[in-house]
């Protein structure tokens, strides 16, 4: 078996030789409520997972799991009263002013070079109505994320790294329970919103102290647009904004291109890091994904393309009109 000097090479100088690292998602608009608690069940009751293959060729390079269930109280109320959303052409059921109470579990796996991570978010979202078009969701989870070095594959960048020494041959866990927030304002066409990720920034941890001082508080905004260009061609625009003190900035965005509200195809970009094209379709209840992504700028080097495979299964019936100008997804 290779050694994965590459990996920990990463891990000492882009991540801060921590073993923090950024999560990256392509079709990050598919999987808000990871990012941000207050859009838990913003596009209804829903089964969502998606598995991310980065550098793909290259031995030990991060390789992604994610999967998470979200329940909006709407929705069944109005089943049962009704069965309203079980539509019409018209598409009579209206989820901006029906989402008063959503409740999400999320789970992703993490595996990069020695490191494996396990995440797990319990989520809640609200929302209160401003005006006939306007509403302002508010969420927050509880988290817990464990952390697992298994020293064995371990290759020193450098020998005698003292972050790392006590470790060789061994193996290090670290257990931490957190809290993330955030805000959004929404409409029929638009999200604006802010949220707040690892509030506690770590001080609720067990276990080895290798990631002693680890966990900045990190900002996440995000946004998008979506409009009809005609009675069957939509467009559909997403960005996402992340900050801490450790790893800085990071920026993505995308484009879509969205026909009868069943098959679109994107662009994305993420800043000095990535290129992406994807595609997917929607067959009923079942929305199925794919994201091819080259490297770019910094990461250019690694010369490794990344796959993204995505899932997303309504919970309940809903009959998306393809005509008129309505776009129905993010």
């Amino acid at each position: 078996m290779k050694k994965i000097y590459l990996t920990i090479a990463l891990v000492a100088s882009v991540l801060g030789a921590s073993a923090q690292n950024r999560k990256h998602v392509a079709n990050f608009s598919l999987f808000q409520h990871y990012f941000n608690p207050a859009l838990t069940g913003y596009e209804g009751s829903m089964l969502k997972t998606y598995y991310r293959n980065q550098w793909t060729g290259f031995e030990d390079a991060p390789k992604t799991i994610f999967a998470s269930a979200e329940l909006d109280l709407a929705d069944l109320a109005s089943w049962k009263k009704d069965g309203l959303l079980q539509t019409s052409e018209t598409d009579t059921y209206n989820r901006q002013l029906g989402a008063r109470h959503a409740f999400g579990l999320a789970v992703l796996n993490d595996r990069f070079g020695p490191f494996t991570e396990t995440q797990l978010h319990l989520s809640y979202g609200t929302r209160v109505r401003l005006s006939e078009k306007l509403s302002l969701r508010w969420g927050a989870a509880a988290t817990y994320s464990s952390q697992q070095l298994d020293a064995s594959k371990l290759t020193m960048d450098q020998e005698g790294d003292p972050e790392f020494e006590g470790f060789k041959g061994e193996s290090g866990k670290v257990g931490k329970l957190d809290l993330n927030m955030g805000l959004v304002l929404t409409a029929e066409n638009f999200y604006l919103g802010y949220a707040m990720q690892d509030i506690l920034k770590g001080k609720m941890t067990t276990g080895d102290d290798y990631l002693a001082n680890s966990f900045p508080w990190q900002h996440v905004v995000q946004a998008g647009y979506r409009a009809a260009l005609s009675e069957q061609v939509g467009l559909v625009v997403n960005g996402l904004y992340r900050y801490d003190a450790k790893l800085e900035e990071t920026m993505e965005g995308q484009v879509k291109a969205v026909y009868q509200n069943m098959l679109w195809l994107g662009a994305g970009y993420r800043r000095d890091l990535a290129y992406s094209l994807q595609g997917g379709v929607r067959l009923k209840q079942l929305r199925l994904g794919y994201v091819y992504e080259v490297p770019t700028a910094d990461a250019r080097y690694l010369d490794k393309a990344t796959n993204e495979l995505m899932l997303i299964y309504n919970l309940l019936a809903v009959k998306y009109p393809k005509y008129g100008k309505k776009v129905t997804m993010w």
